[in-house]
C-alpha cells in the first residue's frame, strides 16, 4: 500500500493541505517566539554572567541578542529560497516534509548549547526549515484550493503562525509552574529556564508523517511538471543560494566584531548586493533556459519589489514589537512578565493576520498595505512611550501593538502568489518574503547598536526610532501592480497570477 492510497480528494484534499500547512505555521510560529522568551536567561547561562554587574549583563545580553536574531532571519531568507527551489522542483509536499524535518531537528538541538555561538548556528540552520515552509504552504495550499476565498486563507495563514508564537508564552508558563518539581527530579537550573522549552522544538517533525500520508500534491504543479516546466531547473543554480548564505553571514560577522560604524555600513551595502545576486541567480537561470524574455524580465522585477513590501513589514516587526519580551524583562522583576508579554502581543497578532488579510480583500492590496503602515506606526510609538512599568495597560498595548505590527502577515500571503505564475512561485515568493528578513536582520542589529551606542541601553527610545521605517511603505507601495479588484469581506475567488492568459503572460 503507498502513501498514496491513503490521500483524500476533492473538499477533503483541501481539507487535509490546510490543516497540514497551518500546523506548519503555528510551528513556524512557535520557532519564531521561542528565542525571544528563553534568550535572556539562555545567554545569561551561555555567557556565564550569573553573578556579573546588570549593565554588563545588559549590555552583552542585548550584542549577542541581536546577533542570534539577525542570524536567525538570516537562515530564514536562505532556507525560503533553497526550500522554494526544492518545492518548484521536486513538489510541495516533499519539500514541505524537509522543511519541516530541518527547522525541528535544529530547534531541538538547541537545548544542548553550551557557548553563545552555538546558539548562533543552531537558529540560523532551524531558520533554513522554517523560512521554506512559509513559500511551500503558501504555495501549496492557494493551489490546492484553486483561488477559492484568498482572504480566509491568507488570514488563516497569519493566524496560525501567531497562534504557535502565543504557544511558546503558555509553554514557558507552564514550566515557570513545575520549576519545583523539575528541580525535584535533578534538572539543573538552566534546564528548568530555558533548556526543556527548546527541547519542545522537536515535536514539529511529527507532522512530517501525516504530510506524506495524508496530503496531496498540488495538481497545479503537477500540471507544470508534465509540460516540462519543473526540467529548468538545475542543481549547480544553488551555488548562488550558497554565496548569497555566505554573504549574510558576512554581514553578521560586521556587526558581531567591533568595527567602525562606518566600516560596517559600506560593507554591509555591499555584501547586500551580494546577497540580492545569490538569491536571484537560480531565478534567472531559469528563466533563462525556459527562454521567459519579457516575461522573465518582469518576474525578477516583481521578485524584488516583493522583498522590499516584506522588508519593510518585518524590519518594523523585528526592530521593535520582537524586543518586547526583553526590555519587560528589564523593567520588571515578575517571572511571568516575559511570557505573559509575547503571549498579550502573540494574540493580538492572530486577529491581526486576519485583519491584515480581509482589509487587503475589501479595500484593495495597495491601499491596504499603506493603512496598515500608518497603524502600525501609531500602535509601536504608543507602545514604547507610553508604558515605564509592566501593568495592565502595557500588555492591552502589547495586544494592539503586536495586532497591527502582524496584520501583514495576513497581508503577504494574500498578494505575493498573484504576482508569480505557478512554475516558479515557491521560489519567487519565498524569495520576496524571507529576502525581507535579511533586511530585517540588519535592522535588528541596528536596534542592538543603537541602544549601546546612542539611546544608553534605552530600549523604547531604540525601538521607537526604528519603527519609522513604516514611512516608507505608503510611498513604495504606490509601484505595485494590481492584481485583483476589491473582493469583498470573503475574498471573493481570485486566481494566483491572474493576468497569465495576457500576450506577455503577465498582469501590465
Amino acid at each position: 500500500m503507498t502513501a498514496n492510497s491513503f490521500r483524500p480528494s476533492g473538499s477533503n484534499a483541501r481539507m487535509a493541505a490546510l490543516l497540514a500547512a497551518f500546523l506548519g505555521w503555528m510551528f513556524d510560529g512557535f520557532e519564531i517566539g521561542l528565542f525571544p522568551v528563553i534568550s535572556r536567561p539562555a545567554l545569561i547561562d551561555l555567557l556565564h554572567l550569573g553573578t556579573a554587574e546588570k549593565a554588563l549583563v545588559d549590555s552583552e545580553v542585548g550584542r549577542w541578542n541581536g546577533v542570534i536574531i539577525a542570524a536567525f532571519l538570516a537562515g530564514a531568507a536562505t532556507g525560503g529560497v533553497l526550500f522554494g527551489w526544492l518545492g518548484d522542483r521536486i513538489g510541495r509536499v516533499r519539500a514541505m516534509s524537509l522543511s519541516i524535518l530541518t527547522y525541528a531537528g535544529f530547534s531541538g538541538m538547541g537545548a544542548f548549547c553550551t557557548e553563545p555561538w552555538h546558539m548562533v548556528v543552531v537558529r540560523f540552520a532551524a531558520a533554513l526549515g522554517m523560512g521554506g515552509e512559509w513559500s511551500l504552504g503558501v504555495a501549496l495550499v492557494r493551489e490546492v484550493w484553486g483561488g477559492r476565498s484568498p482572504a480566509l486563507l491568507a488570514g488563516l495563514i497569519g493566524a496560525a503562525a501567531n497562534a504557535g508564537f502565543a504557544l511558546v508564552g503558555f509553554i514557558s508558563l507552564g514550566i515557570n509552574q513545575l520549576q519545583g518539581i523539575l528541580a525535584s527530579w535533578g534538572l539543573a537550573d538552566d534546564w528548568v529556564k530555558w533548556r526543556l522549552l527548546m527541547l519542545v522544538g522537536l515535536v514539529p517533525a511529527l507532522l512530517t508523517f501525516i504530510i506524506r500520508l495524508f496530503v496531496p500534491e498540488s495538481e497545479d504543479w503537477e500540471a507544470e511538471k508534465a509540460k516540462g516546466a519543473t526540467d529548468g531547473w538545475r542543481s549547480e543554480d544553488l551555488f548562488g543560494v550558497l554565496l548569497g548564505a555566505v554573504a549574510s553571514l558576512a554581514i553578521l560577522a560586521l556587526w558581531a566584531n567591533n568595527l567602525s560604524y562606518p566600516v560596517r555600513l559600506v560593507g554591509t551595502v555591499a555584501l547586500m548586493v551580494v546577497v540580492l545576486v545569490g538569491y536571484l541567480y537560480p531565478v534567472r537561470k531559469y528563466l533563462g533556459r525556459m527562454g521567459t524574455g519579457p516575461e522573465g524580465a518582469i518576474i525578477l522585477g516583481r521578485m524584488q519589489l516583493g522583498a522590499s513590501l516584506s522588508g519593510i513589514a518585518l524590519l518594523g516587526t523585528w526592530a521593535s514589537m520582537q524586543w518586547a519580551p526583553t526590555w519587560v524583562g528589564k523593567i520588571s522583576t515578575d517571572p511571568d512578565a516575559r511570557a505573559w508579554t509575547q503571549i498579550a502581543s502573540a494574540t493580538g497578532a492572530i486577529f491581526g493576520g486576519m485583519f491584515g488579510a480581509y482589509l487587503g480583500a475589501m479595500a484593495g492590496r495597495r491601499v491596504a498595505y499603506a493603512v496598515l503602515c500608518l497603524l502600525s506606526l501609531a500602535s509601536v510609538q504608543y507602545f514604547y512611550r507610553m508604558n515605564d512599568g509592566y501593568n495592565t495597560h502595557f500588555l492591552a498595548s502589547a495586544f494592539v501593538a503586536g495586532g497591527l505590527t502582524a496584520s501583514f502577515y495576513g497581508w503577504l500571503p494574500l498578494y505575493l502568489p498573484e504576482l508569480f505564475p505557478t512554475r516558479v512561485r515557491a521560489t519567487a515568493q519565498g524569495f520576496c518574503f524571507n529576502f525581507g528578513r535579511i533586511i530585517a536582520a540588519i535592522g535588528a542589529l541596528q536596534t542592538g547598536a543603537l541602544m549601546k551606542g546612542v539611546f544608553e541601553e534605552d530600549y523604547a527610545k531604540a525601538c521607537s526610532f526604528m519603527s519609522l521605517v513604516y514611512l516608507a511603505g505608503p510611498v513604495l507601495i504606490l509601484f505595485a501592480p494590481m492584481t485583483v479588484a476589491r473582493s469583498g469581506i470573503f475574498g471573493g475567488t481570485s486566481k494566483a497570477f491572474p493576468a497569465e492568459t495576457n500576450q506577455n503572460g503577465l498582469e501590465t
